[in-house]
Order: structure tokens, then C-alpha cells, then sequence
């Protein structure tokens, strides 16, 4: 981890950019947010293949199933509460069920909004879209990694979800670090206990982790960066070794990361394991550090949960 911040936004707008010089079929649609989700400059460079939709993300949705199925790649772009928050129907039932090439990235998720507040702080938007039959679910953990899975997701024939937050976070990996669809990444290698979570708040993680690190507990660290197809394989080898598990997110407790790793470990190789996530309540104004302190998913909320396994 380097001193360098970036918001992994910007790493979305930067691979748009890339790709539509590369492939004519990119089109990119906005909902009226095109500054905020960083597609603006896709629409300088190619005004034609940008659609401006107004506040409007149901018709959205709609408009790039109808554009997929006649080949086109199209990425639709808005806040995390819009969509799929506002479009769910339109996701499950005109993507999904054809299996259209629908690309959705959406910014502003978890409480990392921060000033916006509840009404802007996406903290459902994985328990939403994990369900649904066809999906592949991308949280990236910085602007580097959301520059690949916005890449990634255009050679994937079919609809692809990926979250993105706004403020500038600190950026984790490198451009060599091999990022596919499925496959996680070990962070850091550890042996007493096991830490996954997605998105830039495994700056936490890391963060912990080196604390933890004085108290002689070693931790491993997974970057689960695709959680729908989740790494089985990865998460289970893990999971041997260090007998327990937390995971982290920027989520409700229900229905994300930490619900699909207990599913997966309930039935395949039972260990203790402990959700650190929202706990059932919404968000509020204030700032991101101040948010996670409060809402206990922070550093040291982290430190705390696993010294409370361990025992």
C-alpha cells in the first residue's frame, strides 16, 4: 500500500475511456450524475455513444437491455440508491432473465458517502443484486483494481454489477496484480486468523492487521473482489489453516460478503467466523472515519473482533 489516493471512481471513468477507443460497441448511459459518477469525460471523447437519460434510471435500464440485445455493450451509471436501488425490477427482469450484456457501475455506495447521508448511503445495494440468477457482483478495492474489473467486465458475455465508492482512498494493489472474475487475492499470507472483505475498506484490514501484528497475532488477508461467483477454493484453503474467519464490509450485515462466506463455510467446512458490516440500521451524515468508528466498522472494531474469536 502506497501513500497515493484515488477514488475508485475515477478508476471507472479512466477505463471507459480506454475501452471505447478499443471497441465501438461501448456505449455509456447516465442518469443525470455524469461529474459524480466520473463518466464525463467518455461523453467528451464520445458524444454519440453517450446517453443522457435524465433522472430517469428505471428507463435507464431498460434502454440498455433493449441496446444489448442488439449487440451493444452498454454501462449504465449511477449512485448505488438509484441503481440498482430505484431499477431492481428493470435489472432482474429485462438484464437478468435475457442474460443481456449489461454493465452497471455504481458510485457512492456504503457509509463512505459520508456527508450525503442515509439517503445517499447504499448499504443494501449487495443483498439486492446477489440473488439474482446471471449477475456477476465486482467490488474493487482501488482505483487500480476498478480500472480492471471495468475492463474485465467487457469481455464478459453478460450482465456484471460493480460497486464503486466516492471519496479518495489509499490505493492497495499493483498494476501487475492479476485480477479475475472469481479468483480472490491474498493480500497477506497469515496463519492464526482469516480477514476477507472487498472494496477500499480493506485499508482497515491492512491497518489492523499490522496491529494485530504486535499482540503476535498473524492475520491473512483475502481481497474477495468478486463476491458472486465467490472464490470457494481460496476462502475454504484458508479457512483450514486458521480455523476462523471474519469478514468486513461497508454493507449491511445481511446479505453481503459475510452472508455469502457463512453460507459457503456453514456447508463446506464449518468454522467459527464473526460479520463485522452495518448492524441493521441506517446510515447518517458525518464524516467516512467518523461513520465507521460509529457504526463499529473501522480499524479498531476490527482488532476487537478478533481478539474476541481468538479467545
Amino acid at each position: 500500500m502506497n501513500n497515493i489516493k484515488k477514488s475508485t471512481r475515477d478508476g471507472y471513468g479512466q477505463a471507459l475511456v480506454k475501452i471505447g477507443k478499443e471497441n465501438k460497441d461501448i456505449l455509456v448511459l447516465c442518469a443525470d450524475l455524469t461529474n459524480s459518477t466520473r463518466t464525463e469525460e467518455f461523453k467528451k471523447k464520445f458524444p454519440k455513444r453517450f446517453i443522457q437519460t435524465g433522472i430517469a434510471e428505471q428507463n435507464m435500464m431498460g434502454l440498455a437491455a433493449g441496446m444489448a440485445l442488439t449487440g451493444k455493450i452498454p454501462f449504465v451509471s449511477s449512485f448505488a440508491v438509484f441503481s440498482p436501488g430505484i431499477n431492481w425490477s428493470q435489472l432482474r427482469v429485462s438484464v437478468c432473465q435475457n442474460n443481456a450484456n449489461v454493465k452497471i457501475a455504481s458510485t457512492h455506495a456504503g457509509l463512505t458517502v459520508g456527508p450525503d447521508g442515509m439517503s445517499h448511503q447504499a448499504l443494501e445495494d449487495i443483498a439486492m443484486t446477489r440473488p439474482l440468477p446471471n449477475l456477476i457482483i465486482l467490488s474493487p478495492c482501488d482505483a487500480i483494481e476498478a480500472e480492471k474489473a471495468t475492463i474485465t467486465a467487457v469481455n464478459h458475455k453478460g450482465p456484471v454489477y460493480i460497486r464503486l465508492t466516492r471519496p479518495k482512498t489509499n490505493i492497495i494493489t499493483k498494476q501487475e496484480t492479476e485480477f479475475t472474475i472469481g479468483k480472490a487475492n491474498i493480500l497477506k499470507q497469515g496463519k492464526d486468523i482469516t480477514i476477507i472483505g472487498h472494496g477500499p475498506i480493506l485499508n482497515n484490514c491492512i491497518q489492523a492487521a499490522e496491529n494485530l501484528k504486535k499482540q503476535n497475532i498473524d492475520a491473512e488477508i483475502i481481497n474477495s473482489h468478486t463476491i458472486k461467483p465467490l472464490d470457494k477454493e481460496t476462502i475454504i484453503n484458508s479457512a483450514k489453516k486458521t480455523s476462523r474467519v471474519i469478514t468486513v464490509e461497508d454493507h449491511q450485515k445481511i446479505g453481503g460478503l459475510g452472508s455469502a462466506v457463512a453460507e459457503l463455510l456453514s456447508q463446506d467446512y464449518p468454522v467459527k467466523i464473526k460479520i463485522i458490516g452495518v448492524d441493521d440500521k441506517f446510515g447518517e451524515s458525518g464524516q467516512p472515519e467518523e461513520l465507521m468508528k460509529k457504526y463499529n466498522i473501522g480499524t479498531e472494531s476490527i482488532i476487537q473482533a478478533v481478539n474476541e474469536i481468538l479467545k
